[in-house]
């Protein structure tokens, strides 16, 4: 479980590929300060296991589903990520519940800006978007943000020059391709009233009903 605060941006010094899979060695700094075997990290916001640390840098196994529903086959040595570590029972909860698995990825539709902000559009699919709701919250590569607006195929965020300095998302701009992971909340309740929903459906089509009756002697 995340938070969606990033921790610290990181820089790729290797990928090992694999046929559809591969190994990332990410340099880092504040987060090996107490990085153990098989710790979770979320690398612009995938849930990746440790699986071999130094003191510079750390390795994480890319499986081929990951690589298929993330951005993070677009990833090079040298590439900045955004790094953040599973979250401490003891600590405060700044962002919204993350659980690491993305949903999808998104475009960079647009990106302006506003005063002390910036503006950014992202396009995305109608699987993800159905879960988007105005001052509802995202997580756009890892880190977590409100939602300023919405439309038919995308939404809106505007973001001050702090998280753009201390994330990626300074960085990119109109055409770049983000991951995306919807509140975990809204999908819980979306998948409960679904299920609902069929099955009101099915009783109400299973049921008994005047033709019923009628087809066994009860007219």
């Amino acid at each position: 479980m995340f938070t969606g605060i990033i921790e610290e941006i990181g820089v790729v010094a290797n990928i090992q590929r694999t046929g559809e899979s591969f190994v990332l060695a990410i340099e880092a700094k504040k987060i090996l300060n107490d990085v153990h075997l098989g710790d979770s990290i979320a690398v612009n916001g995938v849930c990746l296991t440790v699986t071999s640390f130094t003191g510079k840098l750390f390795t994480v196994d890319v499986m081929p589903e990951t690589v298929k529903a993330s951005s993070l086959n677009m990833v090079k040595r040298g590439s900045k990520v955004n790094l953040e570590r599973a979250m401490a029972s003891g600590g405060r909860f700044g962002g919204h519940f993350v659980s690491g698995h993305i949903d999808g990825t998104g475009i960079i539709k647009s990106k302006q800006s506003f005063e002390n902000a910036v503006y950014y559009e992202i396009e995305a699919e109608q699987n993800i978007l159905k879960y988007v709701i105005l001052r509802g919250s995202i997580t756009v590569d890892g880190t977590s943000l409100t939602v300023f607006a919405v439309t038919e195929n995308s939404f809106t965020l505007s973001i001050i020059p702090h998280t753009l300095s201390e994330t990626i998302l300074g960085l990119k701009g109109s055409g770049d391709i983000v991951n995306l992971e919807c509140d975990m909340i809204g999908k819980y309740v979306g998948h409960f009233i679904k299920n609902l929903s069929s099955d009101t459906a099915e009783k109400r089509k299973t049921g008994i009903t005047a033709q019923f009756l009628a087809d066994n002697g009860f007219n």
